[in-house]
């Protein structure tokens, strides 16, 4: 109950401060899985560019993306980064998708956490932090999301000394309602403290959960 308390009076204040995040953008569920994948190592706005440019290339769909050479669609998400190793990835995941699920959101949607889970784990390019993106976000399923922010924050301010991502996520899902809502509000606003605040030099003085970190500084 005190982890409890602690982490949603964490998520509350910062829900206060920055607002309902409504994230992940993307005009549908296919559109998300695929900025999940491009979002690795790199940052939104970039991501942003790239999903502009497979848009007016007209090929985000899973049929498009098929039909399409590496070449091409590495030269579409280019800004994304990494783009020649991404190519290879979305085109591993986009036959995943056609040959497993017929193309479907529905058919993903049918299979448990656990299932879809592993099942995403086993294609090329995607690991835990992925799956779990394409789960959360894409097919609305309770399992939450860890990244950087949540790891940085969650050790600052003394959730938990973890390094190791499952470690991380079972601490959530342990100590949270399973709902999907809070789920992606909450990884959303971690992000948005881990950005704007909680930096790798963090900026303590303003930050809006300041009086409840272990390892606040004075100075910034």
């Amino acid at each position: 109950m005190r982890n409890l308390s602690k982490i949603l009076n964490i998520y509350n204040k910062l829900l206060s401060h920055f607002g309902p995040q409504h994230w992940w953008p993307g005009d549908t569920p296919f559109e998300i899985m695929i900025g999940a994948i491009l979002t690795q190592s790199t940052n939104w706005r970039n991501v942003e560019f790239a999903i502009q440019n497979l848009k007016r290339a007209k090929v985000l769909t899973a049929k498009s993306l098929l039909g399409i050479g590496n070449r091409e669609l590495g030269s579409l998400i280019k800004p994304s980064g990494y783009y020649r190793q991404k190519a290879k990835k979305l085109k591993a995941f986009v036959k995943f998708f056609m040959d497993e699920y017929g193309g479907r959101i529905s058919g993903m949607k049918r299979y448990g956490i656990s299932d879809m889970r592993d099942a995403l784990l086993k294609v090329h390019g995607i690991g835990p932090e992925t799956a779990d993106s394409i789960l959360l976000y894409a097919l609305d399923k309770p399992t939450f999301v860890v990244d950087a922010y949540t790891k940085r924050v969650g050790n600052r301010v003394g959730l938990f000394k973890l390094d190791d991502y499952h470690e991380i996520k079972e601490f959530f899902e342990q100590n949270l309602p399973k709902d999907l809502e809070l789920y992606k509000e909450y990884h959303a606003l971690l992000v948005e403290l881990g950005k704007n605040y909680c930096k790798p030099k963090p900026v303590c003085k303003d930050c809006p959960i300041n009086r409840l970190c272990k390892q606040k500084t004075l100075n910034g």
